[in-house]
C-alpha cells in the first residue's frame, strides 16, 4: 500500500469526543471550544487563545486585530505556504518577502536585518513581520524580537507547522517573542480538528479584537459598545468582522488529541533523528537545527543537488511512486506564482529560495509511521538516486 507524506491519528477517545458532543447541547461554539482554546493557551504559557475555522483565517484576523491597512507593507518569507502572504492582501496591504537562511530554511535574520535598515531610509518599514516555522522549527525569535523593538513592526509567528515545538525556554506559541502567533490543526499537522486554526496572543486589547473579527464584528461587551444595552437580547456590530467561527465538534476534537501532543511529537522526533542516522552515507543534505530549537517536525525535508545525478526530481517523484512512495514539495516559492508575478515579483528576486526549490523534497513523517516503512524509503531512496 502507498506510503503518503503525511496523515493524522484518530483514536477511539477522539472519535466518542465528538460523539458526546453530537448528543449535547452545543454545536458550534460552546464550552468545548473553549476548554481547546484554554488548553492550548496553557500548555504554550499563553494569556489568551481564539480558534477559528483554519490557520489562514487566524492569519487575516491577526493582521485585522494588528491594524493592518490599505498602504501598509507585510513581510513574510517565500518557503511558505501562500496564506502567510494573502493575509497581507485580504487586507488590502502590500506584501514583500525576506530571503532564506540557507541553513534554517526559515527567514534569514542578518538579511531581514539589512532590508529593515534600507526600508527605514526610504520610509517604507513593514507594519507586520511574519515569520514562518517551517517544518515545525522556530526562526531565530529572539533575533526578530530585537529588531522589532528597534523598528516598531508587530510580530506574527506563523507557526502552523510548530506546535509542541520549543524555542530558548519556552513552547513555541508562548508569545514570549512575538505579538501574536498561529497554529493549524489541518489534517496532515501535529494534531487536527479537521480544518481549524488558533491565534495566541497575551495582549488583551489584540484578544478583544480578535474574538470580534472572528465573529462578524459583533459584541454583547457592554464595555465596547457605544450606548447602553436596548435589554437583554441586544448587541451591536461595532467593526466589520467574519464568520470564522469553529465547531464544538472540531474543538471536542481537538481537546482530546491535545493530549497525545507530546507523544506525537516525541514520536516524529525519534522518526527524524533515525532519518538523519539511515542517511548519513548519502549525498544528501538533512536538515540543520539552531542550537536553541527543538523541532517538533511537521515534515522532514532533504536537498539534493540534482546537478550531479543523472535523475531530476520530476524523475525522483515518479520513481518513488512506482515503489509506493509519495513524496511532496514545501515549497514553491511564493513570489515565483502568477499572482505575485502580477504584483511585480518576478524569477532572481530571491535567490537562495529559489536554489532551496530546485534541491528540496519532502519524504513520509508522520505518527504511524513504522521503522520497516522508514527502511523501505530510504532502501527505494538510495536505489533510485544511484
Amino acid at each position: 500500500s502507498m506510503i503518503y507524506y503525511g496523515r493524522q491519528n484518530v483514536n477511539s477517545k477522539d472519535i466518542q469526543s465528538v460523539v458526546d458532543v453530537l448528543n449535547s447541547d452545543f454545536l458550534t461554539q460552546g464550552p468545548v471550544l473553549e476548554q481547546f482554546e484554554k488548553k492550548v493557551a496553557d500548555y504554550c504559557g499563553a494569556k489568551y487563545a481564539v480558534a477559528v475555522t483554519n490557520a489562514t483565517s487566524a492569519l487575516h484576523i491577526a493582521c485585522r486585530a494588528a491594524g493592518l491597512k490599505e498602504g501598509d507593507v507585510l513581510w513574510t518569507s517565500p518557503i511558505t505556504f501562500t496564506a502567510s502572504a494573502n493575509c497581507g492582501r485580504y487586507c488590502g496591504a502590500n506584501v514583500d518577502f525576506v530571503d532564506i537562511d540557507p541553513a534554517t530554511y526559515n527567514m534569514s535574520v542578518t538579511l531581514l536585518a539589512e532590508k529593515l535598515e534600507k526600508a527605514k531610509k526610504n520610509g517604507k518599514l513593514p507594519k507586520i513581520v511574519v515569520p514562518v516555522h517551517l517544518a515545525g522549527q522556530s526562526c531565530a525569535m529572539k533575533k526578530i524580537h530585537e529588531l522589532a523593538e528597534k523598528y516598531g513592526f508587530t510580530v506574527l509567528e506563523d507557526a502552523s507547522h510548530a506546535i509542541g515545538a520549543d524555542y530558548l525556554d519556552t513552547k513555541v506559541g508562548s508569545c514570549r517573542y512575538s505579538d501574536m502567533t498561529v497554529f493549524s490543526f489541518h489534517p496532515v499537522k501535529i494534531i487536527t480538528t479537521g480544518e481549524g486554526g488558533m491565534v495566541l496572543t497575551n495582549n488583551e486589547e489584540l484578544y478583544k479584537k480578535l474574538c470580534l473579527y472572528r465573529s462578524h464584528g459583533i459584541t454583547r461587551d457592554a464595555s465596547l459598545m457605544t450606548h447602553e444595552a436596548d435589554g437583554p437580547w441586544y448587541y451591536q456590530q461595532v467593526d466589520l468582522g467574519y464568520n470564522y467561527r469553529m465547531t464544538e465538534m472540531q474543538a471536542a476534537l481537538g481537546y482530546s488529541q491535545m493530549d497525545r501532543l507530546d507523544e506525537f511529537v516525541a514520536r516524529r522526533r525519534y522518526l527524524v533523528n533515525r532519518y538523519n542516522e539511515l542517511l548519513q552515507d548519502m549525498d544528501v543534505v538533512t536538515p540543520y537545527v539552531l542550537p536553541e530549537a527543538n523541532p517538533s517536525w511537521h515534515l522532514y525535508m532533504i536537498r539534493v543537488d540534482f546537478t550531479k545525478l543523472s535523475i531530476d526530481k520530476v524523475k525522483l517523484f515518479a520513481e518513488m511512486k512506482k515503489r509506493d512512495i509519495v513524496l511532496n514539495l514545501h515549497y514553491i516559492p511564493v513570489h515565483t506564482q502568477p499572482y505575485y508575478q502580477k504584483l511585480g515579483f518576478k524569477q532572481g528576486d530571491f535567490p537562495n529560495s529559489e536554489k532551496y526549490y530546485a534541491e528540496i523534497f519532502t519524504l513520509p513523517l508522520y505518527y504511524d509511521l513504522t521503522e520497516e516503512q522508514q527502511d523501505e524509503i530510504v532502501a527505494a531512496l538510495r536505489e533510485v538516486l544511484k
